[in-house]
């Protein structure tokens, strides 16, 4: 945890931009003036609603409310070792999902938002959070296909406004997934919700499996098509596993959810990644929990050809309660394993805030406490 002493004289930002982003810490991160407050420094840009709830909040919601539930299990410990364990394939793993995806409904949902919020606040000092999930699959299951579909606004509208509600105060968005297991017309809801509610929602993914695309790619080209028309921020769980390659989504993406198999299996498609300025979203304890890599040393390959070609990386979560990992512990990692060097890793740092869809300054929070300090330390 970091903590910083806020100079309330924004007279010593002299950038518009600057002033802007100090007005924010200081009346947002930091609304106490006469003491001392964590400093949030982090943008987390690959977090699903489901998959953040970590285990020991989601047991003691079912010991609560879903008795049912929790008699499977003897004790914390052998939930926690069930819910976090790795799996074999990305099918299994996300089967986990609709554990939680049944139990976040309407009525549910702020109870573990607020946690949400709470924990990557204190714990993960975030100042920026995309949270994405299919909001489709947060509606009751006893309802017709249409009324789910009228009620995602409902779900969409809750989750905006608990985000924001909180007394923890982080930049949300919210990521509307598209799913490869839904019909066509609840995609294009989806999409349709999306576009229509930007006060709360900042962009569109697919999500679902990658290896369930190709099929219907023509409609997950089509829903693509139509989100870029209508000036929506897209991204899209591709190139995460071997069984997940299309280059024929790539154009229709902003930043590629994972895509870490383009530097290790197609590097020959990174120089136009870069030149479209596409972002990769690499979640790395993701990768050894879904049975994709068996350790985490061949990201170093896909860092170093990342860098080389000059495309970005934003490091990511992905499932923090699933994996029972917070973002500083992903930073920590890489660097321990020697994966990426403290340079390397600031750089993935600013490129999170530069790729995020809705931060709305033109720099992170590390840059204006830079300036603040120095300005300290001219004027004394």
């Amino acid at each position: 945890m970091y903590f910083v002493k806020i100079c309330y004289n924004c007279n010593n930002c002299l950038k518009t931009s600057s002033r802007l982003l100090c007005d924010f810490l200081v009346t947002q991160l930091y609304p106490n003036p006469s003491g001392t407050n964590p400093m949030a420094l982090h943008a987390e840009l690959h977090r699903h609603l489901g998959g953040s709830v970590v285990p020991r909040i989601l047991w003691r919601y079912f010991q609560r409310h879903h008795s049912e539930m929790a008699q499977k299990f003897r004790e914390y410990d052998q939930f926690e070792a069930f819910y976090t364990k790795p799996r074999n394939t990305l099918d299994e793993y996300l089967e986990l999902h609709t554990m939680v995806e049944h139990v976040q409904t309407h009525e549910t949902l702020p109870y573990f938002i607020y946690r949400l919020i709470r924990g990557a606040y204190t714990f993960e000092n975030l100042a920026y959070l995309e949270l994405r999930y299919t909001p489709y699959l947060r509606t009751p299951q006893h309802l017709s296909q249409s009324e789910r579909i009228e009620a995602m606004t409902d779900i969409v509208r809750l989750v905006g406004e608990t985000s924001r509600s909180s007394d923890c105060p982080i930049i949300t968005s919210q990521i509307l997934c598209m799913h490869s297991r839904l019909p066509y017309e609840v995609n294009k809801a989806i999409l349709e919700v999306a576009i229509q509610m930007p006060e709360y929602v900042c962009g569109i993914d697919v999500a679902g499996g990658d290896s369930h695309y190709g099929e219907r790619l023509d409609e997950f080209i089509q829903l693509y098509q139509l989100a870029r028309s209508q000036g929506l921020n897209t991204t899209g769980h591709l190139y995460e596993t071997p069984e997940g390659c299309y280059p024929e989504l790539l154009p229709y993406l902003m930043r590629i959810g994972h895509g870490i198999q383009i530097p290790l299996k197609y590097p020959e498609l990174l120089p136009e990644l870069a030149r479209q300025n596409q972002c990769l979203e690499v979640c790395p304890t993701t990768y050894i929990k879904t049975g994709t890599l068996d350790n985490i040393n061949p990201l170093k390959v896909v860092f170093e050809r990342c860098f080389e070609a000059g495309v970005d990386i934003a490091i990511c979560t992905d499932n923090a309660g699933l994996h029972n990992v917070r973002l500083p512990f992903e930073y920590e990692n890489l660097l321990t394993q020697d994966i990426i060097d403290f340079r390397q890793l600031k750089v993935c740092q600013a490129a999170a805030f530069r790729h995020a869809f809705a931060w709305p300054y033109d720099h992170p929070p590390t840059d204006i406490l830079t300036e603040l300090i120095n300005s300290e330390a001219v004027m004394s």
